[in-house]
């Protein structure tokens, strides 16, 4: 045993500079917002999440930094709804050029372009707008949660291999649900599917009580179809949907057939063992937001590790260089896309007892990397700030 551990230090510091002492100081700054009124209280979003999961990768991180003399703290601060963002994202950068955004697009778009933000390296780990990684990208900006891109077109890909071609979908009225629906329908198109009806769900009226009655009346109209999509981001009705529609038939989106950054139901590429740190710390399964808070974290580690350097500058050029790999727990390597600094990902296909897929599908290739069938790849992104 003592044989094996000496051999693997000896691998990790092989990996990296010359050993020399490095402080690597990290910022995790959480946003709060306004939750959504939901009608059911079963699904509580965690008041730490995101937090445990850049928390877990800290271990991680002192474990190797140990060896090569690289010393590793995380400072979070949560901003209450009513609070500056701003002003909390400009004390961080006082301290460190690296910062983790647990925050809306707008936020963390703010935070990007404030003046002492040019020079630092930011992480967006809770926004899935598909701006942030086209239009509205930033340099100093990487993204470790995937866009809602990503997740619509795994769902796509998995229709394709089903043969669903015919799609119906109900979406909700926030933005969150508008935006989700828009990326579905982008999917696909892309992917030569058809969304053949589309109805917005408006009904203030408890679903607890009146699903068996209001939804059948509601999906009647749509006819027949393949699948169901519901656009439903925070839950609220979509929990009601399957088993309640006219006609007997698969449900997906924000309930039945799921995509996701990270589900409890994983268990194979080792993800068990990540599953069960993160429980023994938290007391609660990790969620999308903790693992891209844990994957930002990781890949910081991972950088510093082989690039013995701390700067944001150096940090970025490695992470977006076709050096970096981050063993994600997924079943293949994770990396950077040089184009928008999205965190290519495979993609969790889950209901809630199981993982049905993990997507990229196989049979959709690609001439750089299978992963890039999922979100924007090179063409399809307007991002032109890394270009810069």
């Amino acid at each position: 045993m003592n044989t094996y551990l000496a051999a693997a230090c000896a691998a990790i510091i092989s990996f990296a500079s010359p050993v020399s002492a490095l402080d690597v100081a990290v910022h995790y700054i959480k946003q709060e917002v306004a939750a959504l009124p939901t009608l059911s209280n079963l699904d509580p979003i965690p008041d730490d999440l995101g937090a445990m999961g850049a928390k877990l990768a800290l271990e991680d991180n002192i474990t190797t930094g140990r060896f090569l003399g690289h010393m590793y703290s995380l400072t979070t601060t949560v901003v209450g709804v009513d609070e500056d963002f701003e002003q909390a994202v400009l004390g961080a950068l006082g301290q460190t050029d690296l910062l983790i955004l647990d925050a809306p697009a707008q936020f963390v778009l703010d935070a990007a372009d404030a003046l002492q933000a040019k020079d630092a390296l930011m992480f967006n780990a809770a926004a899935p707008d598909i701006a942030l990684r086209s239009s509205d990208c930033r340099s100093n900006v990487l993204h470790s949660l995937p866009s809602r891109a990503m997740r619509s077109d795994a769902l796509m890909q998995f229709f394709v291999k089903r043969r669903w071609s015919d799609i119906a979908m109900i979406a909700g009225t926030t933005p969150q649900d508008v935006a989700f629906a828009e990326a579905l329908e982008g999917s696909a198109k892309k992917f030569g599917l058809k969304i053949s009806a589309s109805k917005t769900w408006a009904f203030d009226s408890d679903m607890r009580r009146n699903a068996a009655q209001e939804v059948p009346l509601f999906t009647q109209e749509f006819g027949d179809y393949d699948v169901l999509l519901v656009a439903d981001e925070a839950n609220d009705f979509a929990r009601y949907i399957p088993y309640n529609t006219w006609h007997p038939r698969p449900v997906a989106g924000s309930e039945g057939l799921t995509p996701r950054a990270w589900d409890r139901v994983v268990e194979q590429w080792g993800a068990a063992q990540l599953q069960s740190r993160f429980v023994e710390q938290a007391g609660r399964p990790m969620q999308d937001v903790d693992y891209a808070a844990w994957a930002a974290m990781r890949s910081i580690g991972e950088a510093v590790t082989r690039t013995g350097a701390n700067d944001a500058a150096s940090l970025r050029g490695f992470l977006l260089s076709d050096e970096f790999e981050l063993a994600g727990f997924k079943g293949r390597p994770l990396t950077y896309r040089g184009w928008n600094g999205q965190l290519r990902q495979p993609i969790a296909l889950s209901h809630r007892g199981a993982l049905v897929a993990s997507a990229p599908l196989e049979g959709f290739l690609h001439q750089r990397s299978e992963l890039d069938t999922l979100g924007l790849d090179l063409p399809e992104s307007a991002c032109t700030a890394f270009n810069e």
